[in-house]
């Protein structure tokens, strides 16, 4: 049997129902099974050591020459690794990358069983993307759980890094008591040349646990239970004037697989509103339209992406599966009709989307699909007759940032409450009228118009890294789905936490200086020396200052 955790008792009827269905959904899966006995059993195994010293280290250890010149700097000995661990010794002398530490693309050489600051036993590794590696260690300080975050040694990569950093040193600050569904942030530090960012342990992303169920999708109960804390996330971020920039299924990891609780990951391509980091951001099947466009964005983007996943969460596929930038434009529209006119004026990419007069240039798919602006409504798209939900959605998929419902609003929307608001009409999602969004306005094109010519696709653009300061991030291509099968996405097969997927957001980071700066902290690293990756993110920002 799979070990169930206290529930909050905070929860309402609806969220423990929804706790309900989370088990019965668990009890079909035999790997859901296996995958908690095995946390269970680490967390028995993972128990706090007394500190010992590193003269006292280097008696009771087999350490290496290396590690005995390098444990002098550490104050606080927790663990020096397993015996059968095949550790690798490092050379001063060594032609190859730091001390034969690194492979050539500069991620750390990980050894299972090995330690990370001699406190950290590495247990397994948790997945591998453009940033460097996750792996899945046991605290010997505390005896917990963590998650460590290991950046790639580059500059690129590093500066990043900093970034995150920063932003979840403010989210510790903001959310003490953990009240906002965001990931807990343990402490950074450095070991052998790699920045570590080290968090709690979390279970699958959505987006496996849609796949782990064949892309079904869950009952509105469930995605409530869901789009509640996404919100209480989204509720904090806007406060604080932070922006995602990066909300997708595989960055809302589940805490547990028997309950509904999640949290938000991977704010490595967050950014204050005021200190914009990048020009071109978020993945692209939930990249809003005012990013695609190349206008002016800011905290909307990430409502926008919220409805994006709220629609996946109940079809199991995409909502606007785009291959590219035009058809993803063709997606919105397909469901929404064209942009209003004074959005397309503001756009500084419009020539690749529409023509001279404004109309939408017409895009054809790899499998020759066309798709026609207004051509179905929201209601078909999603097959629902939740019409709750469906305003809930039509709201954060509005075209207009400014017109698109906040997470506040959303908190007393009627989905999320159950009680309607009479001072507000109910729209209707009638497949006969077309209206499936208080945005659209624009009717559907009558068939009588004669068809377009199909112009030839611009060439793909490429775009710089979003997760690093630059360097290449994979932009994913998706088929249309169909039935029985899933859309073709680059994602990544981890089931921790802070791993940003191939499916990831593009992006060019500009000048990060501002005014927010990085709190005063006391905390020290793992070497008892002060938190050098703080100190590096503060002096980074001051001289950009």
């Amino acid at each position: 049997m799979l070990k169930s955790r206290n529930l909050d008792p905070n929860l309402d009827r609806d969220d423990m129902l929804a706790d309900e269905e989370m088990k019965k959904l668990a009890s079909k899966r035999k790997d859901f099974e296996h995958a908690a006995r095995d946390v269970d059993e680490l967390r028995k195994r993972a128990t706090a050591k007394e500190r010992v010293s590193p003269s006292d280290a280097m008696r009771m250890a087999n350490l290496n020459i290396f590690e005995r010149g390098e444990i002098i700097d550490y104050k606080e000995v927790y663990f020096c690794g397993t015996k059968n661990a095949k550790k690798h010794v490092g050379d001063l002398n060594a032609q190859t990358a730091n001390f034969g530490y690194d492979d050539e693309r500069g991620d750390y050489n990980i050894v299972l069983g090995d330690h990370l600051a001699y406190r950290y036993e590495v247990v397994d590794v948790l997945g591998k993307g453009s940033f460097g590696q996750v792996v899945r260690c046991i605290d010997h300080k505390t005896g917990g759980l963590e998650a460590i975050k290991i950046i790639r040694n580059k500059k690129r990569f590093h500066q990043q890094a900093l970034v995150e950093v920063n932003i979840l040193q403010k989210l510790r600050e903001w959310d003490p008591d953990n009240k906002h569904s965001m990931i807990n942030f343990t402490q950074s530090f450095y070991f052998r040349g790699h920045l570590c960012i080290s968090t709690e342990l979390l279970g699958m992303n959505l987006y496996e646990f849609i796949k782990a169920h064949e892309f079904k999708g869950f009952s509105v109960r469930l995605i409530r239970r869901f789009c509640k804390q996404m919100l209480a996330s989204l509720v904090l971020l806007k406060a604080q004037k932070v922006i995602h920039c990066d909300l997708k299924p595989e960055n809302i990891l589940l805490a547990h697989p028997l309950h509904s609780e999640i949290k938000v990951i991977d704010f490595g391509s967050s950014c204050f509103e005021t200190e914009k980091v990048y020009t071109y951001i978020q993945s692209r099947f939930y990249r809003s339209p005012e990013v695609i466009l190349g206008m002016s964005y800011g905290l909307p983007i990430d409502m926008w992406s919220l409805g994006c996943i709220l629609a996946e969460l109940l079809t199991g596929y995409p909502i606007f599966p785009g291959e590219n930038e035009q058809e993803q434009l063709a997606c919105i529209m397909e469901i929404f009709g064209p942009p209003e006119k004074h959005l397309i004026e503001k756009s500084s990419r419009k020539k690749l989307f529409f023509d001279s007069l404004g109309k939408p240039r017409v895009t054809v798919s790899s499998k020759g699909r066309r798709r026609r602006p207004s051509s179905k409504t929201l209601q078909q798209a999603l097959k629902c007759d939740d019409e709750a939900f469906l305003d809930f959605v039509a709201r954060c998929l509005r075209w207009d940032p400014e017109r698109r419902m906040k997470p506040d609003e959303a908190m007393q929307h009627e989905f999320i409450t159950g009680v309607r608001k009479t001072s507000q009409p109910r729209r209707t999602f009638n497949g006969s009228t077309g209206v499936s969004s208080p945005a659209k306005r624009v009717p559907a094109a009558p068939t009588s118009q004669p068809r377009v010519r199909p112009l030839p696709e611009p060439p793909a653009t490429s775009f710089r890294n979003a997760t690093a300061a630059s360097g290449q991030r994979e932009v994913a291509t998706s088929n249309s789905p169909s039935k029985g099968s899933a859309p073709q996405r680059r994602h990544s097969n981890v089931q921790g936490n802070l791993v940003g997927t191939k499916r990831a957001a593009n992006g060019a980071p500009l000048n990060t200086a501002g005014g927010s700066g990085l709190p005063r902290v006391a905390q020290r690293s793992v070497s008892g020396k002060p938190d050098l990756a703080s100190a590096a993110a503060i002096a980074s920002l001051k001289s950009r200052s």
